[in-house]
């Protein structure tokens, strides 16, 4: 890759408006948010040849400390963050924004680059005559500064009390969103205490897993102008049904979208079916990746929302795939709700996996399963069994042993990616795995926060 420079006449417009500083970040396999600033003045430099970074930026655990070093990864060795000037964003406060991808020193990509991967995936399904676009939702519960838990004493369930309580906040948020550039689609108080969700509009996969980060980084200085920081924890504290990053993703050929005009169950097309049947066979080992962390355990259990059972349902928020059926009070059409992932997933491996396994489904002409109607808790085991429906495990060493043996993830996402995954959350089920379910919210409520 090689960037188009950045003008003199335009540094001096960035200037005008007062940018005199640029952060590139990257995120980790993880889903850990990292970041280099420069200059203004040195933006192509950052551009081309780019910054070094250490291979161990692939391998920092949520913990802080750990390093979750690999034969391939280690101490030896660096490479090169290169930010994307075409995604350059101006946020305010004399920064500006862009997301980067990580290549070696000869310029070639670097396969554990999260970006990349995405990028890569993106191209897969235009090679294949088809257009992927998704959107994502953030939740995130509002905390101390010091990560403690706010009063809510006012709070309801998706109640305006909320909205008035943090009116300067939802206020400053909508604001500064607004010149970044980012339409908010809605932005309300969730069921959780001081939780609140945002739902971005729809783009091409590489530009919406960018304007989720970005949107991060948003949320995240806003908070701290109120005193406040944000917990990007799927279990903030133990015992409420945390927190989700559910993805939604539409997908078109050259005959017009998949998931809507069809004559299958909700209006899919035959190739739809496929796609969600693929997404569905490969749910079970992309559990490591969509919602594999040492806390998502604490969040995937039935009742929370959360998709803890692997089967699929039009507009069934207790499946693990949620379809969304076109029509008048849904101007986007048909698309697919993917209730998994989690904030602790990076949202470029995440989308990759999930469009990957679609395509697979499309390839192979997969049958959709029976729809579940109703709250599969309340199937008898006989019938889920019947169904096919399964109980996605609330541990995380049987999410990521599942992960380590498919087949179809370490194709879509490639080995290195894969065994990168699998190193860093077995350091933290290794380090953390004997904590209670109060203490282990604790440790992690703020590892994943900007």
């Amino acid at each position: 890759m090689t960037a188009t420079p950045v003008a003199a006449a335009a540094i001096a417009q960035l200037e005008a408006k007062g940018v005199d500083t640029v952060v590139g970040t990257v995120l980790n396999p993880a889903g850990l948010t990292h970041a280099k600033t420069v200059p203004l003045r040195r933006i192509n430099t950052f551009a081309d040849p780019g910054l070094g970074a250490s291979p161990s930026w692939h391998a920092f655990a949520i913990d802080q400390t750990g390093i979750a070093f690999t034969d391939s990864v280690g101490v030896v060795g660096d490479q090169r963050l290169r930010i994307d000037l075409s995604a350059l964003r101006i946020i305010g406060d004399g920064l500006a924004w862009a997301p980067a991808n990580f290549f070696e020193q000869d310029g070639a990509p670097v396969s554990l680059c999260s970006r990349g991967t995405l990028a890569r995936i993106e191209a897969a399904l235009g090679s294949a005559g088809i257009e992927a676009a998704i959107g994502h939702e953030i939740e995130f519960l509002l905390v101390g500064a010091d990560g403690a838990a706010l009063p809510a004493t006012l709070w309801a369930q998706y109640g305006l009390a909320g909205v008035l309580e943090h009116e300067g906040f939802v206020r400053d948020v909508t604001a500064a969103a607004t010149l970044a550039g980012v339409p908010i689609e809605q932005f309300h108080p969730e069921y959780g205490a001081n939780q609140f969700e945002i739902s971005l509009p729809p783009q091409s996969p590489v530009a919406a897993a960018d304007q989720l980060v970005l949107m991060r980084l948003i949320i995240g200085r806003a908070a701290r102008r109120f005193g406040m920081r944000v917990s990007l924890s799927p279990a903030p504290f133990a015992g409420d049904v945390g927190s989700g990053a559910h993805q939604h993703f539409s997908l078109t050929m050259q005959d017009g979208p998949l998931f809507s005009d069809g004559t299958g169950p909700g209006g899919m097309t035959m190739a739809g079916q496929s796609a969600i049947a693929g997404v569905l066979r490969g749910l079970p080992g992309a559990q490591g990746i969509l919602c594999g962390s040492i806390v998502s355990g604490l969040r995937m259990r039935p009742g929370n929302w959360a998709g803890a059972y692997a089967c699929w349902g039009i507009e069934n928020r207790e499946a693990a795939v949620r379809f969304v059926q076109g029509g008048p009070g849904n101007p986007h059409g048909g698309n697919v709700e993917v209730k998994i992932v989690d904030p602790s997933a990076n949202p470029y491996l995440a989308s990759a996996t999930i469009l990957g396994l679609a395509l697979d489904g499309i390839e192979n002409e997969l049958p959709l399963p029976p729809e579940t109607t109703i709250d599969p808790a309340l199937q008898s085991e006989p019938d889920r069994t019947r169904a096919g429906t399964l109980l996605l495990p609330e541990s995380q060493l049987e999410a990521i042993g599942a992960l380590e043996q498919s087949t179809s993830l370490r194709e879509i996402l490639g080995d290195p990616v894969v065994d990168m995954v699998l190193a860093l959350r077995r350091l933290e089920h290794d380090r953390y795995a004997d904590l209670e379910p109060a203490a282990l919210a604790d440790k992690f409520r703020m590892a994943w926060s900007v």
